[in-house]
């Protein structure tokens, strides 16, 4: 009889988890305010001052959210990395595909401050380092952008970085500027020049849509308002390692001491506190 008490109360457990999750999406959902926030979402990673340490950083951003995506079953996809001279990584693309990706994403945006000991310092000393976050809509194809190949220039060079013996011995990386606005995308990470331009291509017209809607709203700076100089004093968000454990996003105040949860991407209460936050100050 036990045993059946137990396995109730686990089922239970389970469905009352699944609700609360449920629910919880439900409210988020409930304070998006734009129109692209029902988009997917591209994501760009930026490592920030603090050389090694930042680009170290800067991979750890990428692997959490990642991991956020992973565990909110969208799709994620790396299209493009450029590697650390050291450790880490310099820049990333990361393309985030399902329902309300870019409303959620959009209360990452900025800058993220990490303090920890180093582990690049022999002398085991506290640092700190800087990455950046930037986000902009997926434009699918309901949304009207003409891109004219006359506008575009177009590089093919070789990928770096990890991906097998093949991926280093052709051209298949592709690099597009598009000369109107001086935008460049990068892809590399199909094996294939076709679909890595393709790629290239899409997160182009993402860029482009962004450019639209600013123009529309005839705000410019409204959706880039966070892009500070990578540096201190401009954070969003704090990740504490040493001299103690904790999570605070600066502009909520929210915080929370599992850090190791957070860079595991759990990142939904951040998420959900930022975009309250967002619609109480447009009430």
């Amino acid at each position: 009889m036990e045993e059946d008490d137990q396995a109730t109360l686990k089922e239970v457990d389970e469905r009352l988890s699944r609700l609360e999750a449920h629910v919880t999406g439900l409210e988020i959902r409930r304070l998006f305010s734009r129109p692209e926030d029902t988009s997917s979402a591209i994501v760009e990673i930026h490592a920030g001052a603090g050389g090694t340490e930042a680009q170290d950083w800067a991979e750890m951003i990428m692997r959490m959210y990642l991991r956020w995506a992973e565990n909110e079953r969208y799709k994620a996809e790396i299209i493009y990395v450029l590697p650390g001279e050291e450790a880490g990584i310099k820049s990333a693309v990361i393309s985030v595909d399902g329902p309300y990706a870019y409303g959620r994403l959009r209360a990452e945006m900025g800058i993220h401050r990490l303090v920890r000991i180093s582990p690049f310092d022999a002398n085991s000393r506290r640092h700190t380092s800087f990455a950046s976050l930037f986000v902009y809509p997926d434009a699918d194809d309901s949304v009207n952008i003409q891109i004219n190949e006359s506008d575009l220039k177009i590089d093919t060079y070789r990928s770096s970085g990890a991906g097998g013996q093949h991926v280093n011995t052709t051209d298949s990386a592709v690099r597009i500027t598009h000369l109107p606005t001086g935008i460049v995308v990068q892809c590399q990470n199909e094996r294939s020049q076709h679909k890595n331009k393709a790629t290239a291509l899409k997160v182009l017209r993402s860029r482009l849509y962004d450019l639209e809607l600013e123009r529309r709203a005839a705000e410019k700076d409204k959706m880039h308002r966070q892009k500070k100089e990578i540096a201190w004093g401009s954070q969003i968000r704090s990740y504490v390692l040493h001299p103690y454990r904790l999570v605070k996003d600066h502009r909520t105040n929210c915080e929370m001491g599992n850090v190791d949860a957070v860079l595991d991407g759990d990142l939904n209460r951040f998420i959900q506190e930022y975009l309250a936050f967002e619609a109480r100050k447009t009430e």
